[in-house]
């Protein structure tokens, strides 16, 4: 399978049924991610050789901008797009198979985990899996020890604070927080 059919198909959020083609290819593809976090994770680089090692595992041209504490997990990383100046503290755990998208300026906490695939809730099915991709827009902060589920987009200027478990939306300059995650205010605009 081809990274371009895999990600389309992916898009579609069709059930990725246990064994088949698609649950072959993720699992194949893991075996790449490991191999690269082993790396990232093993020993200390310098921040520059980090960012290379970061974006041959994402397959995606370098960023100077970028910075990475490690360790870092990911079970893909072939699905995770990054605007400018993003900022991944240590400990970030990405399932990113199903798609992640963060924007320009964001700070994504200590241990974060953002999960892209849902499985089957009937227990007959279980191994089968739903993707739906996380959104996360321009300027947005993300607490240390946040969760955020698949499907989730989180907008423009958003606050996710620390150890939220966020399972759905959350509008562009408010700050969400708690489990599961409510908006509790609007982010005042300095003049």
């Amino acid at each position: 399978m081809e990274r371009e059919r895999f990600i389309e198909i992916m898009r579609t959020g069709a059930c990725i049924e246990a064994g088949s083609e698609t649950h072959r290819y993720m699992h194949e593809m893991s075996q790449r991610a490991l191999r690269y976090t082993a790396e990232i994770n093993g020993t200390y680089h310098a921040p520059a050789e980090l960012r290379r090692l970061f974006f041959e595992l994402i397959g995606r041209e370098e960023d100077e901008t970028f910075g990475l504490f490690p360790p870092f997990s990911t079970d893909y990383g072939l699905n995770i797009t990054l605007g400018k100046r993003v900022f991944l503290n240590s400990g970030c755990c990405f399932q990113d198979q199903g798609g992640i998208e963060i924007g320009d300026d964001c700070l994504i906490g200590q241990q974060v985990v953002i999960a892209t695939l849902n499985h089957d809730l009937d227990p007959a099915k279980r191994g089968n899996m739903f993707p739906a991709p996380v959104k996360i827009g321009s300027r947005v902060w993300i607490g240390a020890h946040a969760t955020i589920l698949p499907g989730v987009t989180i907008g423009d200027g958003a606050v996710i604070g620390a150890g939220a478990v966020v399972t759905k939306d959350v509008p562009a300059g408010m700050v969400a927080a708690g489990v599961p995650a409510r908006v509790i205010k609007e982010i005042a605009k300095r003049e």
